[in-house]
């Protein structure tokens, strides 16, 4: 049987040099209704789930759960962490503007559960945030960690290939954005750079992470975030625009911008692109299919 020279290369290829596709802020918006937490002051407030709402709590970004996100092809999630301080003593949620009623060791079972299906795939996941995180709580977490994903964990170290994953039964690379915790740990990797550019247009974004492309790319794994986002003065001007409507009004020329970059180790090349709205656009398929220009290198 012949073999895809695609398939060929880029299992061959350290991650750090094969594009992937990723998720901005994975979790927050899938917060079961009806309802979510809101932080306002030193209080927690129960608040409407923000599915569907505009603003102020306005970022459904996906409406994927995150098996659906991985079916989809994303393998790349952002998990921002937050301990409730009004919770119970152990309990971790998700957070980006709103506190969500799923428990994080919840959301890592589902992740690892549809690993086990899939045996073949490799996830990154990027645990960051840690808003009111103490020691305690993180040794917690990672001990949760381990338990849930166990030899699928890829101790640190150089960045490896497919096939040197494969070859060891390994499924996850778990960065995690917490010096004291990873000097602990060898199954933690230190965190992953993320360019995020805080644009609301999209052309001022795109200039951002070509200058940003222009110093050269970090050493291993990055992200360059193609989200848009919006401020108090875009907001004021434009009352009735969702962070959606503002996104899917800019993919055409984000969707080309994708389409231009290259994997690879040159100092111009692109690793981890993540985005927003995912089943609203080609991104995933345009990202995935960078990887066939390993093929003219």
């Amino acid at each position: 049987m012949r073999t895809n020279p695609l398939y060929s290369s880029i299992v061959l290829e350290s991650l750090s040099r094969v594009c992937l596709f990723a998720t901005p802020w994975t979790e927050v918006y899938q917060a079961p209704p009806p309802v979510g937490f809101c932080r306002q002051e030193h209080e927690w407030v129960a608040m409407p789930s923000c599915r569907g709402s505009s603003r102020p709590s306005e970022p459904p970004r996906k409406v994927l759960s995150v098996t659906e996100q991985l079916d989809a092809g994303v393998r790349y999630l952002d998990l921002r962490i937050a301990h409730m301080e009004e919770g119970s003593e152990r309990n971790l949620h998700f957070v980006h503007m709103v506190y969500t009623t799923a428990l994080v060791e919840d959301t890592l079972t589902e992740i690892s559960e549809w690993l086990e299906g899939h045996p073949r795939e490799v996830v990154i996941l990027a645990c960051r945030n840690f808003e009111g995180m103490t020691e305690g709580l993180h040794e917690y977490l990672v001990g949760c960690i381990k338990n849930i994903f166990g030899d699928m964990l890829c101790p640190r170290g150089e960045v490896p290939t497919l096939r040197q994953l494969w070859s060891r039964g390994q499924q996850v690379i778990l960065s995690y954005e917490d010096e004291a915790a990873v000097s602990r740990h060898v199954e933690l990797w230190p965190g992953i750079p993320y360019w995020w550019g805080n644009k609301v247009k999209p052309q001022d974004l795109v200039h951002y992470l070509e200058r940003m492309k222009s110093c050269g790319r970090p050493g291993g794994l990055f992200v360059a975030g193609i989200n848009l986002t919006e401020n108090l003065e875009f907001i004021l001007v434009h009352p009735a625009w969702s962070l959606q409507k503002l996104t899917l009004s800019g993919l055409p020329y984000l969707c080309a911008w994708v389409r231009a970059q290259c994997p690879g180790s040159a100092a111009g090349c692109t690793n981890i692109i993540a985005g927003d709205f995912i089943g609203a656009s080609g991104f995933v398929s345009d990202v995935i299919g960078l990887n066939r220009k390993l093929l003219r290198g």
